[in-house]
C-alpha cells in the first residue's frame, strides 16, 4: 500500500477506535505535564544552580528508558551551551567512572530511584566526591537519599491499556531535562549565533547562517559610482544571466551612499521622467539604505527584509566599504522557514539599520 500523504475522506470503524485511544494517551501524557509544571518546586533551581556553577561537565545517568531518556537530554544539554556527556551505569562500574572528574556534576535519571545498577554507583559517586542530582518521582527511595539536590516530577500513572510501559513518567522526565536545559541556556547568556555554531551543518545549519555565506559577492555584484548617469548605470553595470537586482552606488572613497533597483527605474518610465536617465544616478537613487553586516544571522536579515519589505539589502564592512549584495531570490533558495527560527532563537539584536528613505 503506498503511503498516506493526506487525510482520508472515509475512515472505518477500527481506524476510529484506534485514534480515540491514540489520543487518549496523547493527552494523558499532556495532563501528566500539566500537573508537573504545576508542582516544580524550589529544587529545580538549586539544581539548575550546581550545574551553572559546574566547571567541569554533566554526567548523565540511567539505564533502560530513563537511559534512553538521559542521552536525549545530553544532547540538548551540549547544544545549548552546556557540556554534557552519557555514561551507563553498567559500563560505569566496568571502567566508564574515569571519565568523572571532580569538578562534574552527576545527574540521575529513574522514576522509582530504586533502580539496581543506580544504586550500586553511590559508593563511588560519593568516594569521587562529586554532586549527585537525582531526578524522579518523589524524594522517598534510595537515590533521593543519597543526593545533594532532587528533582521530583510525581508519580504519574502510565498510558495505554495496560498502564505498564514508561511513557507518562519518561515524558515528565524528558521535559525536567529540556527545562533544565533551556533555563541554563538563557542564565549562560546563550544566543543565536552560538546555536548556529553548534549546528553546522543540515537544516538547521543551512538556515542560522551568517549572510556572508548567502550575499553575493565579487563580480556578482553591480557597483557603480554615484556621479555617473542613470544610463550609463544601466549600460556599463548590467549583468546577463539571472535577475541582477539593485546596483551599489559609491562615492569618490568607494563606500556606500545608496542603491538604485529595478523597481527605482521602471517608477522613472512610469512617471514619464525620461529626461533623468541623463542626470546623475545620486539624484534619483535611494540614499542610505538599510544594510546588514555580513556576521548577521541569515533569519534576522530575513526578518529584516520581510518587515521592511525589501528585495535586496546591501552587505557593509565596518567603514561602509560594500562587500556584497543579500538578494531575496538567493534567500529563498537557500531557507523556507527562517522566520520561524528567528522567532525561536531572537535574542541577538541587529545593528541599527539607517532607515531607507523615499
Amino acid at each position: 500500500m503506498p503511503p498516506t500523504t493526506t487525510p482520508r475522506a472515509v475512515i472505518s470503524f477500527e481506524d476510529v477506535e484506534q485514534l480515540r485511544e491514540a489520543r487518549r494517551i496523547i493527552r494523558q501524557e499532556a495532563d501528566s505535564l500539566v500537573r508537573l509544571s504545576e508542582s516544580l518546586d524550589p529544587c529545580f533551581c538549586d539544581a539548575v544552580r550546581l550545574i551553572q556553577g559546574c566547571r567541569g561537565c554533566v554526567i548523565v545517568t540511567g539505564v533502560g528508558k530513563a537511559g534512553l531518556i538521559g542521552q536525549k537530554i545530553v544532547a540538548t544539554l551540549a547544544s545549548t551551551g552546556t557540556r554534557a556527556h552519557f555514561m551507563h551505569p553498567t559500563e560505569a562500574r566496568h571502567g566508564d567512572l574515569g571519565c568523572v572528574g571532580s569538578v562534574d556534576v552527576i545527574l540521575a535519571l529513574s522514576n522509582s530511584g530504586e533502580s539496581e545498577e543506580l544504586i550500586s554507583l553511590i559508593p563511588s559517586i560519593r568516594q569521587l566526591q562529586v554532586p549527585l542530582i537525582a531526578v524522579t518521582r518523589d524524594s522517598d527511595n534510595t537515590l533521593a537519599r543519597h543526593a545533594s539536590v532532587v528533582v521530583r516530577f510525581g508519580k504519574h500513572e502510565e498510558a495505554g491499556s495496560l498502564n505498564l510501559a514508561p511513557s507518562c513518567s519518561t515524558t515528565a522526565m524528558l521535559a525536567i531535562g529540556d527545562a533544565m536545559a533551556l533555563v541554563l541556556s538563557q542564565l549562560r547568556g546563550f544566543t543565536s549565533h552560538d546555536f548556529a555554531k553548534y549546528h553546522p551543518a543540515g537544516s538547521l545549519g543551512r538556515q542560522l547562517c551568517p549572510v556572508r555565506d548567502v550575499m553575493r559577492s565579487g563580480p556578482q555584484l553591480r557597483i557603480a559610482s554615484e556621479n555617473e548617469t542613470v544610463r550609463e548605470v544601466m549600460i556599463h553595470h548590467s549583468h546577463p544571466g539571472r535577475r541582477t537586482g539593485a546596483v551599489i552606488l559609491t562615492n569618490g572613497e568607494g563606500r556606500l551612499t545608496g542603491i538604485f533597483t529595478d523597481s527605482d527605474l521602471a517608477r522613472l518610465f512610469e512617471n514619464r521622467r525620461d529626461e533623468q536617465l541623463d542626470q546623475p544616478i545620486r539624484m534619483v537613487m535611494t540614499a542610505n539604505p538599510i544594510t546588514v553586516a555580513p556576521g548577521v544571522l541569515l533569519p534576522e536579515a530575513i526578518h529584516l527584509m520581510s518587515e521592511r519589505k525589501l528585495s535586496e539589502v546591501p552587505v557593509i564592512d565596518s567603514d561602509r566599504f560594500p562587500i556584497g549584495m543579500l538578494d531575496i531570490t538567493d534567500v529563498l533558495q537557500r531557507v523556507e522557514s527562517a522566520d520561524r527560527l528567528l522567532r525561536s532563537h531572537s535574542d541577538t539584536v541587529l545593528p541599527q539599520p539607517t532607515v531607507r528613505s523615499a
